[in-house]
């Protein structure tokens, strides 16, 4: 269990602690950060006294949870979400699930729930109106679209200069329309990436920007002849993330975060990416 892994790693910085240097000692301490005794379910302030509520979106789609249930721990966010409840001591039958829509997600205000997972990328200005964890996946945004397309089989992002482009609104595949690619039509705005499928088939625009796992669930179950076109490059220096959604100035930002960095430094995030992620690699358009 996670939870003696913690134990050992306290015991042993507690040990080497105590040997080490005054002046050591005192570089080490990070009074803003909280202890382990302090995330745990008897002393962490949730929604809930003893229990970690977390919301997501209806549909709750692959690869990111399966057969739209994100109680069954299987998918990618379902697993992370778990594995994060763990982390801070909560057992499975401490975790309530609620639905709350992508929009409602990231707007200012209250929340019903601890934290959101629901592939919501990390942006200072979200930051504003709410609080995210560590990020927990690094994402790629790629184009889809169907073989009969005449935006099939482009490999650059010049070739996509007269394309009429579609992302669901709010979201970063949006902002990679109009920030990198760039094309001369306006991109066509959907409230759900269902909506954008449905515009897709019906040949009202000719591609479809999404994040790269959600790119293979769209071709492979959603269109009957999709294909990628191609990844989007990364912005220099910039790695987009995304990042579990708190209310702002939640009480556990820094637990739900200290549970995602510890995720990633044992490895438990790249188990779980290799679990439910791992695809064919797409083209990267240049």
């Amino acid at each position: 269990m996670k939870l003696t892994r913690l134990a050992a790693v306290a015991l042993l910085a507690t040990a080497v602690a105590a040997c080490a240097p005054a002046d050591e000692k005192e570089e080490a301490k990070d009074p803003a950060s909280p202890t382990a005794q302090e995330c745990t379910p008897d002393t962490m302030e949730t929604v809930t006294d003893g229990t970690l509520t977390i919301a997501t979106d209806d549909p709750a789609y692959e690869p990111w949870f399966v057969d739209n249930d994100p109680t069954s721990g299987e998918g990618y966010e379902s697993a992370v979400a778990y594995a994060v409840a763990e982390e801070l001591g909560y057992t499975e039958d401490q975790v309530t699930w609620v639905k709350v829509p992508f929009n409602k997600v990231v707007q200012p205000g209250p929340k019903d729930f601890d934290f959101d997972i629901n592939q919501v990328s990390i942006t200072e200005a979200r930051r504003n109106a709410v609080d995210f964890s560590s990020g927990y996946y690094d994402v790629r945004q790629t184009v889809i679209t169907t073989k009969d397309s005449s935006i099939a089989g482009v490999t650059s992002l010049a070739e996509l200069a007269d394309a009429k482009l579609g992302a669901q609104v709010g979201t970063t595949s949006y902002d990679a329309i109009t920030g990198q690619i760039q094309p001369s039509k306006d991109p066509a705005v959907y409230d759900t990436n269902d909506q954008a499928v449905q515009a897709l088939k019906n040949g009202q625009i000719d591609g479809i920007v999404v994040d790269l796992p959600t790119a293979y669930f769209m071709t492979a179950v959603q269109l009957d002849n999709g294909v990628i076109v191609g990844q989007l490059p990364l912005p220099e220096g910039e790695v987009e993330q995304f990042g579990a959604v708190l209310a702002k100035g939640s009480p556990i930002t820094d637990c739900v975060s200290q549970a995602v960095d510890a995720l990633r430094e044992d490895g438990t995030l790249d188990q779980i990416g290799q679990e439910w992620l791992a695809q064919q690699g797409a083209p990267e358009l240049s």
